[in-house]
């Protein structure tokens, strides 16, 4: 279909549409990643059809299956329906994880959570094989075999496929506040990186992970998923594996940023962020607000800074490019959410996020324990499935 390239790059009429199932109600869903480990070696394991056949047909309140397989054969996914609280979402997942416990514990195996595993070799991995994973391999070879990583996605409905961008553009703001309290994965295959979240940082190697394209609206993302199937660096929606993305076939903005989370009450805080921050400029585009956005390379410097420093991270806050400390912010940014949260019914949930920095993130913890036993990864292991199993 002919049509002029706007200044973003992409055509001005569509070749295609993209259908957006707007959602009425600003539902919420989340997606957990979860890890299989032996008892003993505290290794990662390859049995999780062993789990699944232990589990047995799970199902949420609306038809939705509630554990899901993934790339590799060491993780359960755990799904939620679609709810309208983040209570609700984290009763569906705590009845969830309850189950898959028990069928990993009939299987001889523990649950772990975290972005990364402190000491598994990526290359003793198994894949699951189905059609879109073999093509995503066959494609990206050594990095995606690399993808020895695990997240959390939350879905938060939006009622106009308009709004998509505008509120998607904002959220990149909050980007570094939501990855450096999630960040959990500083070691790697052994060693420590450095870094806050590695995870964040390996996974933007696929060709089509990492940030969002800023679209102005929804007709230019149409004309760019065009492109992408015509030329054929994807061969569905769901191979854009952006960190924050469009699901038009649920109606929603799904925010991919955070590392694994290890812990129930931890997991509940950020999905009360990320709840309240997209209901909050949701809210202030219908009062006629612009909503704030910041240029790319402030986006990509924000979270390569969240993931090297974690909570430590100097954060660029606007296109006048000043900063400020990421927690220094965030104190400022949960009080300003305190009213959104009492309307969503969250307030509790949203204040909690104030104490991932006071008892320190997970990397900080995970190095903590790592110095105590002299180096001994191991130990690193045990303590993140106490922590998901207190």
């Amino acid at each position: 279909m002919p049509g002029t390239r706007s200044a973003f790059g992409a055509k001005s009429s569509p070749g295609r549409t993209v259908p957006f199932a707007a959602s009425a109600r600003p539902t919420i869903g989340v997606e957990w990643e979860v890890a299989l480990v032996d008892k003993t070696t505290r290794d990662l394991v390859n049995n999780a059809a062993d789990v699944f056949d232990e589990v047995g047909e799970l199902k949420a309140h609306d038809g939705t299956p509630r554990v899901s397989k993934e790339l590799l054969r060491n993780t359960v996914e755990l799904v939620t329906g679609v709810h309208n609280t983040v209570g609700e979402a984290m009763g569906d997942l705590g009845e969830t994880l309850t189950a898959v416990r028990r069928a990993a514990d009939a299987c001889n195996v523990d649950l772990f959570c975290a972005g990364t595993h402190p000491f598994a070799q990526w290359s003793t991995q198994q894949l699951t094989r189905t059609p879109h994973y073999d093509e995503m391999i066959a494609r990206t070879q050594w990095w995606g075999r690399q993808m020895l990583i695990w997240g959390v996605h939350v879905h938060v409905g939006v009622s106009h496929q308009e709004k998509v961008f505008p509120i998607l553009n904002s959220l990149l703001l909050q980007y570094p506040h939501l990855l450096a309290l999630s960040a959990s994965s500083p070691m790697w295959a052994g060693s420590d990186t450095g870094y806050a979240s590695n995870r964040a940082l390996m996974f933007q190697q696929l060709p089509t992970a990492g940030l969002p394209f800023q679209f102005e609206n929804w007709t230019q993302f149409e004309s760019f998923v065009d492109d992408q199937l015509k030329t054929g660096v994807i061969e569905q929606l769901g191979g854009m594996h952006w960190d924050i993305r469009p699901a038009p076939k649920w109606g929603t903005i799904e925010i991919r940023v955070c590392d694994g989370v290890s812990t129930r009450e931890e997991l509940e805080a950020l999905v009360a962020l990320t709840h309240c921050l997209v209901v909050d400029l949701d809210r202030r585009l219908e009062n006629g607000e612009t909503l704030p956005s910041i240029p790319p390379w402030h986006v990509q410097e924000n979270k390569w800074r969240a993931a090297r420093y974690g909570l430590d991270a100097e954060i660029i806050l606007d296109a006048d490019s000043n900063e400020r400390l990421v927690t220094d912010d965030l104190n400022d940014l949960l009080e300003r959410l305190a009213p959104t949260a009492q309307r969503l019914g969250c307030a509790d949930e949203l204040a909690s996020v104030a104490d991932i920095p006071a008892r320190g993130a997970s990397y900080q913890r995970q190095r903590r324990v790592a110095e105590a036993a002299g180096g001994d990864l191991v130990a690193v292991v045990d303590s993140l499935v106490r922590e998901l199993d207190p």
